[in-house]
């Protein structure tokens, strides 16, 4: 049993990058972390980590907070908005252009409810 939870946003999103870009099955075999940042500074507002793209079209774009990450979601965001309220993650949409889905991340474990949300979104893009 893990004693610490992971709030470090900076260590969240390398979580989440590590969950995308470990996996080999469907829709994760054609995803990967695009245009990362390696040096980032978390800011309150959320600085730019990478992007996560499918079959080289971005879907989600990752931010880092001082004690959490933010998630913009661009792609299947009806799917992503369900999959995140399954997974018990705060989210909110987004109407702007593009419209997006925001969810927050605020621990490592966290990181793997995170990655069903890309996962829906990406299943539903192929849809």
């Amino acid at each position: 049993m893990v004693a610490d939870r992971i709030t470090d946003g900076t260590r969240i999103a390398e979580l989440l990058a590590s969950e995308v870009t470990g996996h080999e099955r469907a829709p994760y075999d054609r995803t990967s972390v695009v245009d990362a940042a390696p040096d980032v500074e978390p800011t309150a507002d959320g600085a730019r980590a990478y992007d996560v793209a499918h079959d080289g079209t971005v879907v989600a774009r990752v931010f880092v907070q001082p004690e959490r990450i933010r998630v913009a979601v661009f792609s299947g965001l009806d799917a992503a908005d369900a999959a995140a309220e399954d997974a018990g993650l705060r989210a909110r949409p987004v109407a702007s252009d593009p419209a997006r889905l925001v969810v927050f991340v605020a621990s490592g474990a966290a990181t793997k409810r995170a990655l069903d949300v890309l996962g829906a979104a990406v299943a539903a893009r192929e849809d």
